[in-house]
């Protein structure tokens, strides 16, 4: 049985003690680098929007899965990727190690300035 969420907190309210505080640095990277982006909850999990979905993320067993929310982002990153498990709209980031602060914020820039081009057309 899935339990419905209804915002971020809940959310990570629910996970086990050992990823919540990697959760929350994970919302505060993408809080810093989009301030303006709406927290959400899709597809039964945390998401930003901002002029469309910017990215979202989710516990697992062994990992923190980290959406993009489209299939270039991962192939545009691919080569500073190369350490995690990614697939064409998911990267794998591991509990066991320290979140990527740099790469994650590149990744939401990225993804804005998707957003914001799209916006244009």
């Amino acid at each position: 049985m899935e339990i419905k969420v209804k915002d971020i907190d809940s959310y990570i309210a629910l996970q086990p003690q050992k990823v919540k505080a990697t959760l929350e640095k994970l919302r505060t990277i993408i809080k810093e680098v989009a301030p303006d982006a709406e927290e959400v909850i899709s597809y039964g999990m945390p998401a930003f929007k901002y002029h469309g979905m910017l990215v979202g993320f989710a516990a697992a067993k062994n990992h923190c899965g980290f959406y993009p929310w489209n299939g270039s982002t991962v192939k545009h990153f691919k080569g500073e990727l190369k350490e995690y498990k990614t697939s064409p709209g998911a990267i794998q980031f591991p509990w066991d190690k320290p979140l990527p602060i740099a790469l994650i914020k590149k990744i939401v820039k990225w993804r804005l300035t998707e957003n914001m081009n799209k916006l244009k057309k």
